[in-house]
């Protein structure tokens, strides 16, 4: 592992305004990632897990504190940047899959692609990273709704990879899975930390966790462990 932490966040605080009074959703979180790491984040409902992925996922930025992803402090970013970061170094791996309908698979994992060269070409890259998570060259013509929820949970994988990101941030990747199929994804992402990607799960299921290397536990906003 390399010395410098791949993801860093110091005295990260998160308020909400809401009428019926502030939330505060992350109350002075620090945390140091390093690279090839695979941590998992833990905590009761409306402890901060998600609003803790945003953060380091650079969606949404901290009222107090910094964020630091590959050194660069998001702080300091232009709202292009922080695209133009999140496009390359981050990949995202939603529970829901949040698969694009109307494209077939390959069609869902080349549009990052596109997106970054601004150019098709991605195709050939696509089908292999299809194969590399399990779906043969027929499943990538199909559309989402006519594959099962573990098929979903491979292309949306795939889609993360395929602008080669070092960071993968993973939100409740099994959540929608039965436990076969969980075990399976779990399989995949752990190989994937094992060449190299940086891995960050939230999750609820404590068996889930295990695959972890380090387990952060949060509760009313703050690292507990």
């Amino acid at each position: 592992m390399g010395d410098e932490p791949v993801i860093r966040l110091v005295d990260v605080v998160k308020i909400y305004p809401r009428v019926a009074g502030d939330v505060r959703s992350l109350d002075g979180v620090s945390l140091s990632i390093d690279p090839g790491e695979f941590v998992a984040i833990m905590g009761p409902s409306g402890s901060g897990k998600s609003t803790l992925l945003n953060q380091v996922g650079c969606l949404d930025t901290p009222t107090e504190g910094d964020v630091v992803i590959n050194g660069v402090n998001t702080r300091n970013l232009s709202d292009d940047a922080l695209t133009d970061l999140r496009r390359d170094a981050i990949g995202f791996i939603f529970q829901k899959f949040n698969l694009i309908p109307v494209l077939t698979a390959r069609e869902n994992v080349e549009y990052p692609y596109i997106i970054k060269h601004k150019h098709a070409g991605g195709e050939g890259r696509a089908l292999e990273l299809l194969e590399k998570v399990g779906l043969d060259a027929e499943l990538a013509t199909h559309t989402p709704n006519e594959l099962s929820g573990g098929q979903q949970q491979r292309v949306a994988i795939a889609r993360a990879l395929v602008n080669d990101p070092a960071i993968l941030l993973c939100d409740e990747p099994t959540g929608n899975l039965d436990s076969k199929m969980g075990v399976q994804i779990m399989e995949l992402l752990t190989d994937l930390n094992q060449a190299g990607k940086t891995v960050v799960m939230v999750t609820h299921d404590p068996g889930t966790a295990e695959y972890a290397d380090r387990v952060v536990r949060l509760m009313d906003g703050r690292v507990v462990a």
